[in-house]
């Protein structure tokens, strides 16, 4: 095939692993890539849909009416379908209202791993995401120590990216298109270039920090706004991308350059942080939009929790009815 006629897709998949950021199953085949990643917003889009209706049906019978069981085994059976159509990792997120309590965070993920295990899905498929708190960071070198592979998510500062690294974390997910929408609201502008996309620079910044200091972390831009911060990313160790922008791209056939480079990177001089809780929670307070994004980011995931938690109560509500129904009218007629 000639280079020209290929997709930027195709082109981005030899530079960098592609990643599918839905829990749209149809979205995922349609694009062929290499893990996927689900969080509570995409979980109860897919949800509404009919065509998944099963899926949360079972999770409703799994539970017996214990709503904590329920939706943990909701999430699990959104990824066990997703680990039969993409070859590598599936993300399944803990809940983010947990995202402050690190013994809370290691049970959770253990009970998500025992469920996926129950279904004969190994936990060396799954990424447990955490929420990159101090004690979310924690919880996941804990995990990480047990064989449970964690993806840190909500990544929008360089000292968060640090931790995770320090304690082990598989993989994290810095966010490009949230750092972007601060800084055009604060700065009181329309847009950025491509190369001087806040967003995109921050992804660059830790990708460089990485392979400068041989960390094994794996780093995954994530929430991408358009094609061009994704085009200005590639050569990242991974990329998560919507439906819709690897819809964009696909129908794109221009150059694709690469951007990162670790052999480059490793000739940089960036200087090395050793990074404890106090410096942590400096650096993080220093920096406004990733103080106010990593809070936005639990809030906006923890709403997304409790309307999926009122859709999910409501049809456990309505079969208990229909038990109770059932249980009445078999006794009258034993009367």
């Amino acid at each position: 095939m000639p280079m020209q006629s290929r997709s930027q897709v195709e082109k981005l998949k030899e530079l960098t692993t592609v990643v599918a950021d839905t829990g749209d199953f149809n979205a995922i085949k349609k694009f062929s890539p290499q893990d996927a990643t689900t969080n509570p917003s995409l979980i109860y889009k897919a949800a509404m849909m009919a065509e998944y209706t099963n899926i949360v049906d079972e999770a409703v019978a799994y539970g017996e009416g214990d709503l904590s069981v329920t939706m943990d085994k909701l999430a699990v059976g959104f990824g066990t379908e997703i680990t039969k159509i993409v070859p590598g990792y599936v993300s399944t997120e803990v809940d983010a209202r947990l995202s402050f309590d690190t013994d809370a965070t290691i049970q959770k993920a253990r009970d998500i791993i025992k469920m996926y295990e129950e279904v004969g899905v190994s936990k060396e498929r799954i990424l447990i995401k955490v929420a990159a708190t101090w004690e979310g960071i924690q919880a996941a070198k804990v995990l990480e120590e047990d064989g449970i592979t964690c993806n840190a998510t909500l990544i929008f500062s360089i000292a968060q990216a640090i931790a995770c690294a320090e304690v082990g974390c598989t993989l994290i997910s810095p966010f490009v298109g949230r750092i972007m929408d601060w800084y055009k609201k604060t700065n009181g502008v329309e847009k950025f270039s491509p190369d001087e996309d806040p967003g995109v620079m921050s992804v660059t910044a830790i990708y460089n920090y990485f392979k400068k200091h041989g960390h094994n972390t794996i780093v995954m831009g994530a929430s991408f706004r358009n094609t061009e911060e994704i085009c200005e990313l590639a050569g990242c160790d991974r990329l998560t991308i919507s439906p819709q922008l690897l819809d964009e791209l696909s129908k794109n056939t221009d150059d694709l350059p690469q951007k990162l480079d670790a052999a480059q990177a490793k000739e940089m001089g960036i200087p090395k942080i050793d990074m404890i809780e106090s410096k942590f929670r400096w650096m993080l307070n220093e920096d406004a939009m990733a103080t106010e994004k990593l809070a936005e980011g639990i809030r906006g995931f923890a709403r997304d929790i409790v309307k999926l938690e009122e859709i999910v109560q409501a049809k456990i509500d309505s079969k208990n009815k229909r038990r109770k129904v059932s249980h009445d009218e078999l006794g009258s007629e034993s009367e």
